[in-house]
């Protein structure tokens, strides 16, 4: 009975807000072209973002009764363009984990303690991951609203098809960067165990690519799963890894040495940068250039705007997801960058001798600690984490790859073909692409492979900053539409802590660190200009394809009172409804079948994985 009452209710709702939504766009439609109306109801409104002005689609002849519940959404796509919405709110979370939690925080952290010291890389990496907390928020409140097929469709719908254009190819570059650096990482890790000389590195290589490929190819749903179960190890290596920090420091090691503040101390809490740049200088300037390592680290955390559009009830899975997977991030990193710094001096031996060893456990600072501490195994057993840790950054980086370039086709910014996909839901012709680009990682057979993964980090780092840039820069234009058409926020499935305020905090210092990111390459005697470029390079990018697209297409930038906020709100609006029912069924579900399995991680393990 209870069950039935609250069917009854939604169902009602349903139809009153249906009701509403139509009147409202109809409205914001008519204002646009009034010449198309009255329209059928059955027709689909689509944004023509080249013109600025609303046409009207009629939906897809195949009826929504002959079709799997996965190509149900009447959205203007068809089956052979669609994507199968399988991802649950854990699987989003852990997908942005994946691509998060990788090398930059096991062996990045390093670098950034040598160059700095302990409370300078404590200080960036808790600024970072407050520009990370505003940027994240303002996606979360406009992916919750009404899911796009990744920041080009945003770009493109809020601010200037222009601006989706840049952003889209911006992102794209570093996504097809991203992987063959990860896989380069992973040939590099297994050196340490495997010398370069008895096996060639490209084997590794292949091994590697072979596997995530056939992971990616058979659908989100098993990559959901397959990366939710790997980003879990990942979560549970780090949960371990504070632990064992936090107990070398309290003297629970082997040497029962208690270390405390003692490196704080001595050598002390700020390093100068060289012998040529000293006292508080020297420090600022230390100081300044460990923004680089922080901004590497958190770069991919944004993947949750991309996959949000194979999400079931992203009214409700993509919040969760979003707060869920930055509180989890920070925690991690500021807890570990914390602790580091207290277990491993920046003049420490052991650490001034990896430098320049780029990637294995003998570059990690974790390593280290735990050397220090006289354990004897573990640094096998890590190294075997850091080469699962790069396996699954490897993994959802191809993944996020693909779908950019299925948004950048989606949203006609690419050729129709990458819009593509095959029975379950993949785009086969971009993950094609993608894998194209993976062979960049045979360049690791070259002795230099060590300087390449230090150029791709650079590189990675600038086109990460630059998507937030973007995200915030959208959402500003977002919020303004949103005031200028009167839309209560406060029914929102998610608002952003702060609001405007927020990002514009979050935009200032994001365009500032992206312009001195690289700025040592000034201060040395001679000029490096290959940090300097590959420092730079994703500016100009960014800022031509901007411009160019704008001049050459002559788009213009979206008025608040013109900007869509209608089109396809009422589908997700149903299906908001339709959780609500599925959730109050597993309420009852969970209550009849007692303290289970699925009680048990509902209960204490969801809010963790």
């Amino acid at each position: 009975m209870k069950m039935m009452s609250l069917k009854k209710m939604l169902t009602s709702a349903s139809s009153r807000n249906s009701s509403s939504l139509d009147n409202d766009r109809d409205g914001y439609s008519m204002k646009q072209n009034p010449d198309k109306f009255p329209v059928k109801e059955q027709e689909i409104y689509n944004i023509d973002l080249e013109e600025n002005n609303v046409s009207s689609r009629s939906s897809t002849s195949t009826s929504p009764s002959a079709r799997d519940d996965s190509f149900a959404v009447p959205d203007g796509k068809d089956e052979t363009t669609r994507l199968r919405k399988d991802l649950k709110a854990r699987h989003i979370s852990m997908i942005a984990i994946g691509g998060s939690l990788g090398t930059g925080l096991l062996i990045g952290t390093g670098t950034a303690l040598l160059t700095g010291g302990p409370v300078s890389m404590l200080i960036a990496y808790g600024f970072v991951g407050l520009l990370v907390f505003f940027t994240m928020a303002c996606l979360g409140e406009m992916a919750s609203y009404i899911p796009l097929d990744g920041f080009t469709s945003y770009a493109s719908r809020y601010v200037d098809p222009a601006l989706g254009f840049a952003i889209g190819y911006t992102y794209l570059f570093k996504y097809f960067i991203l992987p063959p650096n990860q896989l380069t990482a992973a040939a590099l890790v297994i050196q340490y165990w495997v010398s370069r000389d008895r096996v060639n590195p490209g084997v590794w290589i292949t091994i590697f690519l072979v596997v995530i490929v056939a992971i990616n190819i058979v659908g989100v749903r098993f990559f959901g799963e397959f990366e939710f179960w790997l980003s879990s190890f990942k979560v549970m290596v780090m949960l371990g890894l504070i632990l064992l920090l936090f107990i070398i420091m309290l003297g629970g090691g082997p040497d029962h040495d208690r270390l405390g503040f003692r490196y704080w101390r001595d050598p002390g809490a700020f390093k100068e940068y060289s012998t040529a740049i000293t006292g508080s200088k020297g420090k600022f300037v230390a100081f300044a250039s460990v923004f680089v390592y922080s901004l590497f680290s958190y770069t991919g955390i944004e993947l949750t705007g991309i996959v949000c559009s194979e999400a079931k009830n992203p009214r409700k899975s993509v919040p969760k997801a979003i707060k869920l997977t930055v509180y989890r991030i920070i925690v991690f990193y500021l807890c570990t960058v914390f602790l580091l710094g207290m277990c491993v001096a920046y003049n420490d031996p052991r650490l001034l001798s990896t430098k320049g060893k780029a990637m294995s456990a003998a570059a990690s600072p974790f390593v280290v600690a735990i050397q220090n501490s006289g354990i004897k195994v573990l640094p096998h057993i890590f190294n075997g984490c850091v080469l699962v840790f790069v396996f699954s950054a490897c993994n959802s980086d191809l993944y996020v790859s693909s779908r950019n370039l299925y948004a950048l086709a989606i949203d006609g910014k690419a050729p129709k073909i990458f819009a593509k996909t095959s029975k379950w839901g993949v785009p086969y012709y971009a993950l094609m692409v993608s894998v194209l680009f993976c062979c960049l990682a045979y360049m690791n057979v070259s002795a230099g492979s060590a300087k390449i993964f230090n150029y791709f980090v650079n590189v990675v780092s600038m086109f990460g900053i630059l998507s937030w840039i973007t995200i915030l820069i959208v959402y500003i234009y977002f919020d303004r539409a949103c005031r200028a058409q009167g839309v209560d926020k406060s029914k929102f499935a998610y608002v952003a802590p702060g609001q405007r305020y927020g990002a514009y905090f979050a935009l200032f210092f994001c365009i500032l660190i992206a312009l001195i990111k690289n700025f040592t390459v000034f201060l040395g005697h001679t000029f490096d200009y290959k940090t300097f470029i590959t420092g730079y390079i994703g500016l100009p990018i960014y800022v031509f394809s901007w411009v160019g697209y704008k001049l050459i297409y002559k788009t213009k930038v979206v008025k608040p009172a013109d900007a869509d906020l209608y089109t396809l709100k009422e589908i997700y609006d149903r299906e908001e409804e339709q959780g609500k029912l599925q959730d109050q069924e597993k309420e009852e579900r969970l209550q009849r079948n007692g303290k289970n399995l699925e009680w048990f991680y509902e209960k204490f393990l969801g809010n963790i994985f």
